[in-house]
């Protein structure tokens, strides 16, 4: 089954091996965790889960936002905002960045003033959110590079108790070479200017989804943002026991020094948009501006269910039952995704992989499979890419 054939190794070997344990770390302890922050920058990140975002938002950012939108008022009759939403998927999100550069050769790509990602979402996110400049870099990134420039297959010392069974320092190595102080500072500009860049993870310790704000980070502009953002990029695609988990050291507030356990934002959320109760008619009011949004999701896999024999070994059982699990979260996430855009009065588009798409999978990561999928994804948004307005089982009138 696509991309999942390493995850259901390290699922067996899981159940097989659990009692090894890496090396010892710090952990936060439960009464600390909502006083944990990256020293230096207490602004950068919260809870996905965490209720009253609106509060925290509206104190940091509604004057700013207040003077973007009196500026466009003065040049648009009707203020516009454009959101989009990136999913997990592996080398499925191929699919994803060659709709992003599809759609900007076709010209009517809009510059997002919310971007966010998870998973391989998360490594697309950046590119999307500097908009089409980026777009050679993105396009380069999924298919000039395969499985070797991604992961070292590491599987005896992940059976013996290390923490994955794959390597991610080539995919580090990637992300060093793709993230560097220009990106930064372009991260860093297009924050000031109230873009708002969000990548998921999943905190291990916690159970808990973390959103951290990209630009936030990159206003600070040293070397140790740099790494901040890196090391965040590589933690939501770390796939959980293939890849291995990224480490993050934090301060709480009685001033003692620990490590939180990061990995990929896809156990808790396969795409999401905001804070769990954040609300967009509450931010209005707050703003004093009535402003039009248009929310747009990339969903880097395939929406409807995939017949395929399913064997009796213990691995291809773990293998299919994984990728369905996945498959029906991303679905239990765009349902939801979907009810909070309803309720926020924002329009609601959906992409995905089309289900005729059958290009062949031989290992994940293939270089000629996500060549492929890239180029489908590229032809669809330069021929207008026909968006759902809503996920499945949702039915709804199509006039918005």
């Amino acid at each position: 089954m696509r991309g999942f054939k390493l995850a259901a190794v390290a699922l067996l070997a899981s159940l097989a091996f659990g009692c090894a344990s890496p090396p010892d770390r710090s952990v936060v302890p439960l009464a600390l965790l909502d006083s944990a922050q990256i020293e230096g920058m207490a602004d950068v990140r919260g809870w996905g889960d965490q209720p009253h975002a609106n509060q925290r938002f509206k104190g940091e950012e509604i004057t700013a936002l207040r003077a973007k939108y009196k500026a466009k008022a003065a040049t648009e009759k009707t203020l516009q905002g454009h959101i989009l939403t990136l999913s997990g998927g592996g080398e499925n999100g191929a699919f994803g960045a060659g709709l992003l550069v599809g759609w900007s050769e076709r010209g009517d790509r809009p510059d997002f003033d919310l971007v966010t990602g998870v998973s391989a979402g998360a490594l697309i996110a950046p590119f999307a959110y500097l908009g089409k400049d980026y777009d050679s870099q993105l396009s380069r990134l999924f298919t000039e590079f395969g499985s070797d420039d991604i992961f070292e297959a590491n599987i005896v010392a992940g059976l013996l108790g290390g923490t994955a069974i794959a390597s991610n320092a080539p995919l580090k190595r990637l992300i060093d070479q793709f993230v560097d102080h220009e990106m930064m500072r372009r991260l860093a500009e297009e924050r000031r200017r109230g873009r708002v860049l969000l990548v998921g993870t999943t905190n291990l310790d916690a159970e808990r989804p973390v959103f951290w704000d990209i630009g936030k980070i990159a206003e600070k502009g040293d070397e140790q943002s740099l790494k901040l953002i890196r090391s965040v990029l590589l933690a939501s695609a770390a796939i959980p026991g293939v890849f291995p988990p990224v480490r993050i050291p934090v301060v709480t507030a009685n001033g003692q020094h620990y490590e939180e356990l990061h990995v990929d934002g896809g156990p808790t959320r396969q795409v999401f948009l905001s804070p769990s109760d954040f609300s967009f008619r509450e931010l209005d009011k707050a703003i004093g501006r009535k402003v039009t949004r248009h929310l747009y999701i990339i969903r880097n896999g395939k929406l409807g269910p995939e017949w395929g024999k399913s064997s009796e070994s213990a691995l291809s059982i773990g293998q299919r039952s994984l990728y369905a699990t996945t498959k029906y979260q991303a679905l239990g996430d765009l349902a939801r995704i979907h009810a909070k855009a309803t309720a926020d009065g924002l329009s609601y588009r959906l992409a995905a992989i089309p289900d005729e798409f059958n290009a062949p999978l031989p290992k994940p990561f293939n270089r000629e499979y996500m060549r492929k999928l890239y180029a489908e994804g590229y032809r669809m948004a330069r021929e207008g890419y026909p968006w759902m307005h809503a996920p499945p089982g949702i039915s709804v009138a199509t006039n918005n």
